[in-house]
């Protein structure tokens, strides 16, 4: 058994594994056998393109004071610039987004920001320990030609120095408050879990980030599942009000397995709308195929959803890998 963390129980650990109380559980290997076997006999998963081009970003060495530029990487990666700091989110340049480097969902577009091209970077947050949010192979690269902070929750600092001693994780709890320079970014809950292989399940934690910047706060969510808004009420009334919200759109098919952990675009307007936040922009869409939706459907029904929420598009917007918002 893969142990990551070692430390006193808590509300959300019980000396072994993480949990949240008023959440749902992870889905069992039983759910995921009926997944895959639906799959397999009523052909549930739609075909995505073999590649889709994407725009190339090229950021400049900082942004300077209260401006915010921030660059869409792809999938649930992105570069923020504010203050004089270059803050990655949940970065991956690999291919795949899996443990196996011949197998599994496999990019359909470059990162919107050739990895060659990046300005320095300061830190980097690290939300949970999915392979398309802690892709260990992209955090030696970074560790290599940045030497950046990392920030991410409890046991997940263990999983990336057992690959790379050199990588400067520091792991901290919810509610943790870090300072980094002129920005400070504080560890909030998540409807989620965590694995990397078959006996470490919820053995790390997982988490979202609050970004404390001049320009305003920004709520980073990497993955979550809606829960019925608790916790973006929870995150809008303890650290708000937020400027901005990062908010995942995408890998929701089907909802029976999927409802509990990702969002849809519906329940990220609740959610946006839930926390309060002036401006959203998606992501966890178009770069990864993890689960069943087509490729083009998160941005089709954020469309539909914005329209019968009666919010403004420019309110919530998906941009394409290597797109810029200058805030």
């Amino acid at each position: 058994m893969s142990r990551y963390y070692t430390g006193p129980p808590s509300d959300h650990f019980d000396g072994e594994r993480f949990f949240d109380a008023a959440g749902a559980p992870p889905r069992t290997r039983f759910d995921l056998f009926r997944w895959f076997l639906q799959r397999r006999l009523y052909r549930t998963k739609a075909k995505w393109p073999v590649w889709v081009p994407a725009s190339t970003d090229r950021p400049p060495p900082r942004v300077d004071g209260a401006a915010c530029r921030i660059s869409y990487v792809g999938h649930a990666s992105w570069l923020i610039q504010t203050a004089g700091l270059n803050i990655l989110l949940d970065p991956i340049w690999s291919e795949r987004a899996s443990p196996f480097r011949n197998v599994g969902p496999k990019r359909v577009n470059d990162p919107g920001i050739a990895f060659a091209d990046l300005p320095p970077i300061d830190a980097v947050l690290v939300t949970h320990a999915h392979y398309d949010h802690l892709d260990l192979a992209t955090l030696s690269r970074l560790t290599a030609a940045h030497r950046p902070r990392i920030v991410t929750p409890l046991g997940n600092d263990t999983i990336m120095r057992n690959h790379d001693a050199a990588i400067a994780a520091e792991a901290f709890d919810w509610h943790d408050r870090v300072e980094l320079g002129a920005v400070t970014v504080t560890l909030v809950p998540t409807s989620h879990w965590s694995a990397r292989n078959l006996s470490d399940r919820n053995m790390s934690l997982w988490a979202s980030f609050v970004i404390d910047a001049p320009w305003g706060r920004i709520y980073f969510v990497g993955d979550s599942g809606y829960g019925g808004g608790r916790l973006f009420r929870h995150a809008r009334d303890r650290h708000g009000p937020f400027r901005l919200a990062i908010l995942p759109i995408g890998a929701y098919e089907p909802r029976w397995f999927m409802r509990e952990q990702h969002m849809n675009p519906a329940e990220a307007i609740q959610a946006f709308i839930n926390c309060g936040a002036e401006l959203a922009l998606g992501h966890h869409y178009g770069t990864f195929q993890l689960t069943d939706e087509a490729i083009d459907a998160p941005l089709l029904a954020l469309d539909d959803a914005l329209s019968a929420a009666g919010i403004a598009n420019a309110r919530f917007l998906a941009l394409r890998p290597g797109e810029v918002q200058h805030l």
